[in-house]
């Protein structure tokens, strides 16, 4: 009975209201009868005991077990419902409206459950944040109102506020669990000054804060405590980010005690927006996901000292089971939705499920399985439930058109079954899982990865590809004014643009940075560190004169005396206003640099100078190989034949008077 009694689902679609019952079976609960008009809205209460669904004239209050229709309010066009936690009042919310007499609009009701009697009204123009919060017993219930925090007795709702603080520029409330509830204020920051938290004593707002805490860069936050109140988690964020980083703003993360005995920011060590934490429900550790994709998730205790690191994955979501004895990390929106389980005692993986395109996911009331669902309207195409057991297999299916909302039916952990020393095994999938496979359309198994050109396929993928969690290099930061974000490649083509000067002062053509023009004589490198711009002019001036002076017949390419200077020179180009020459008057090689580009003409070049020139062209292929064979790349059996005759083209090359 109990476990039947955890396992329950409700589901609300464009035509459809539904309840369905739990393992094995996935019924739908007899005696329930969808509306016949599309429901707004519906609510289960914090027990599980009560459910309710809006339609657009009326709410229907059932009892959960066996779907017994205990109330039904004519009440129409409401929007929102909310039951308090022991379920004995329900709230309610419409779109307010201008009233023909003037008076202010009532959006905000309270009803009895029991006797369907309306028991206060308030106006409350913001959806968000729209309901009362109450304390776990219901002896107190509050809410936010103009920068004042107001106070009720649930028991004697005629009374009013009973209590009231006034906070300047409170923009946020939230009241604890526990049996000793606080109430803890968020002011943003404005005007220079610091945004601030303070908490109080909900029977003593008059009194100090117990807790206050001032912090920039904070335009709004989130307040989370854990389950037995004494805690908070507290999640900012800025409007915009400074350093251009994130289009969200930038977020922080500060830990609170309600007693004022600890606070400290939670520092976090990759940079990033902080995408989600979550309490463990023994109320002394937490989970964050943050950083820069792929996330990295950590696993704190309560004075914020690591327990664990989950290392750096495509995550963005954490979320423990009721028990605490489970957790799961998964990557949803534009992530690719797989969902990995850890068990807490050990931290080993227990299971990993692929879900992709999920909305919405939850762990059951028991621990044992995990509800993921795709939801209109951020995907109109594949809608639907799906069931998973922890350990991993998929125990039911059900398929949804235009399915809007999806929940498990709550139930205190204590009403559960024992979850047990060892994790329980997953049962026989239900007949829907069977029925899915053999309806559903057979998908072509898509590579996983990024595109990569059929001449890339089948190769290593270098390191500057990979992300961080495939063995890629870690993420460096870059400054707000570089505008860059591309890592620097430490391979491929020269750095340098085509014709500048190379940073270590050597081409590859090893003429100490003179360009050698095809056809010329070799030149050869001085005896001293180099040569002065001045003896370069005089030189090239005297080879000039000479050329005018022996007229065309040079041009013939006949053989000059000996001692004369040669009918076609070498011309010395200077790059960039350098020679190029090293210290040490040697001109070195570097294969990772890109040679000059041909020249004009070279079709008529001597056949020793066309030698030279294809030799010098095997080098370069041969450079270019051995490079790829560093990167880990597979190279055919010709490349590594190529490879093998390095040797004695070198050789050629020196018996032609070529070194280098």
């Amino acid at each position: 009975m109990a476990s039947q009694f955890s396992q329950q689902y409700a589901f609300r679609a464009q035509k459809s209201l539904g309840l369905v019952g739990g393992t094995p079976d996935y019924l739908s609960v007899p005696g329930f009868v969808s509306p016949d008009v599309p429901a707004r809205t519906y609510h289960y209460s914090n027990d599980g005991r009560l459910f309710a669904y809006a339609l657009p004239t009326a709410v229907r209050i059932f009892q959960a077990e066996g779907a017994r229709l205990l109330q039904e309010l004519s009440i129409p066009n409401i929007i929102e419902l909310q039951f308090s936690p022991r379920g004995t009042y329900l709230s309610t919310w419409e779109r307010p409206v201008k009233l023909e007499d003037g008076a202010q609009h009532k959006n905000l009701r309270v009803f009895s459950v029991s006797t369907g009697e309306e028991l206060i009204a308030f106006t409350q123009k913001s959806q968000e944040g729209w309901d009362l919060q109450y304390t776990v017993s219901e002896s107190h219930a509050i809410r936010l109102v103009s920068q004042e925090v107001q106070v009720f007795r649930p028991a004697e709702w005629d009374k009013g506020v009973v209590d009231k603080l006034r906070v300047e520029g409170a923009s946020m409330v939230s009241l604890s669990l526990g049996l000793n509830p606080s109430v803890a204020i968020f002011v943003a920051e404005k005007n220079g000054a610091p945004a601030s938290i303070k908490i109080y004593g909900l029977l003593a707002l008059a009194g100090v804060p117990t807790c206050s805490k001032n912090f920039y860069k904070a335009d709004r936050a989130q307040i989370k405590w854990n389950d037995l109140g004494t805690q908070a988690l507290v999640l900012t964020q800025t409007e915009v980010d400074n350093s251009n980083m994130s289009y969200y703003g930038e977020t922080s993360m500060y830990l609170l005690s309600a007693a004022g005995n600890f606070d400290c920011r939670v520092a976090l060590d990759k940079e990033g927006p902080i995408h989600d934490v979550a309490w463990s429900p023994n109320s002394k550790e937490f989970g964050v996901v943050y950083g820069y994709m792929p996330a990295k998730t950590m696993l704190f205790d309560q004075r914020v000292r690591t327990l664990h690191d989950f290392g750096s994955a495509p995550h963005n979501t954490i979320s423990f089971n009721p028990q605490g004895r489970l957790l799961f990390l998964a990557g949803f929106g534009n992530l690719a939705g797989k969902v990995i389980v850890f068990d807490r005692r050990t931290l080993n993986k227990v299971a990993t499920i692929d879900a992709p395109n999920t909305s919405y996911c939850s762990w059951s009331p028991d621990g044992r399985f995990l509800l993921t669902a795709t939801l209109s309207p951020r995907l109109r195409v594949d809608n639907g439930i799906k069931i998973w057991h922890a350990t991993g297999p998929l125990v039911h299916v059900q398929a949804i058109e235009e399915l809007y909302q999806a929940s498990w039916r709550p139930t205190p952990v204590d009403q559960a079954p024992p979850f047990g020393q060892a994790i329980p095994s997953a049962p026989q999938p239900a007949s829907s899982v069977l029925a899915a496979a053999l309806t559903s359309k057979p998908v072509t198994a898509k590579p996983a990865g990024a595109y990569r050109p059929p001449g890339a396929r089948g190769l290593a993928t270098p390191a500057i590809f990979k992300r961080e969690d495939e063995g890629g290099a870690p993420r460096v930061p870059t400054g707000a004014a570089s505008g860059s974000a591309t890592p620097p490649r430490g391979y491929g083509r020269n750095a340098n643009g085509p014709g500048s000067f190379p940073a270590n002062g050597v081409h590859q053509n090893g003429h100490g940075g003179r360009r050698q023009v095809p056809g010329a004589a070799a030149g050869t490198p001085s005896a001293e560190g180099g040569a002065s711009g001045q003896a370069q002019d005089k030189k090239r001036k005297k080879k000039e004169k000479k050329k005018g002076d022996k007229g065309a017949g040079e041009g013939s390419g006949a053989a000059t005396p000996i001692g004369s200077e040669s009918v076609r020179p070498s011309l010395d180009i200077q790059t960039n206003g350098l020679n190029g020459v090293s210290g040490s008057g040697t001109g070195t090689a570097d294969p990772t640099q890109t040679s000059v580009p041909p020249t004009p003409g070279a079709d008529q070049l001597d056949p020793t100078a066309k030698k030279v020139r294809n030799l010098n062209k095997k080098l370069k292929a041969i450079e270019e190989l051995k490079e790829k064979a560093k990167r880990g790349e597979r190279l055919e059996a010709t490349q590594l034949k190529k490879m093998e005759g390095e040797v004695d083209i070198r050789s050629e090359l020196a018996d032609l008077g070529i070194t280098g």
